[in-house]
């Protein structure tokens, strides 16, 4: 497995993994994901024979974006690292790509923030997710409920 960073060309495989793993990451469509790719602090890809196996983006403070998940993590911390979504393709789940996508964005972050952040869904519930992030050494620092229809836990690793 491979981990780069995105390129434009990707694009269009990065939007058919993403929409294949809604609801556990939120539909975009493919010209707002290449908006929020062009604002990302890195966008890093993973891959394995050319194929492309999954992706991490993540933005840093004073990033342009209207996202009260993103405006939640904003009021918490000076500097961060937020992690905007991460999706694997089905044929490469569970094979360690969503970790070895973690373990590249700390390179990338390495010192340049304190603290890397996310948020999980809690309704619809994905305790896949929270047992990963938790795995990884994430620690819940919050929750929002918006209306009764979505939840989201918010996740912070000290880096």
């Amino acid at each position: 497995m491979q981990i780069r960073l995105s390129v434009p060309g990707d694009l269009a495989e990065l939007h058919r993994i993403n929409e294949a793993n809604a609801p556990k990451v939120g539909n975009i469509t493919a010209d707002d994901l290449a908006a929020l790719i062009d604002i990302s602090f890195a966008t890093l890809v993973a891959t394995h024979d050319g194929a492309l196996a999954g992706f991490v983006l993540s933005l840093v403070e004073n990033a342009n974006y209207d996202s009260l998940n993103y405006a939640w993590i904003s009021d918490k911390h000076e500097s961060f690292a937020y992690v905007d979504r991460i999706a694997v393709d089905a044929a490469f789940r569970n094979q360690g790509v969503g970790q070895l996508l973690y373990e590249a964005l700390e390179r990338e972050i390495d010192g340049r923030r304190p603290v890397l952040t996310c948020e999980v869904n809690a309704l619809p519930p994905n305790p896949g997710s929270m047992r990963f992030h938790e795995r990884l050494g994430f620690r819940d620092i919050g929750r929002r409920d918006y209306d009764g229809a979505k939840a989201v836990v918010y996740y912070e690793k000290t880096l």
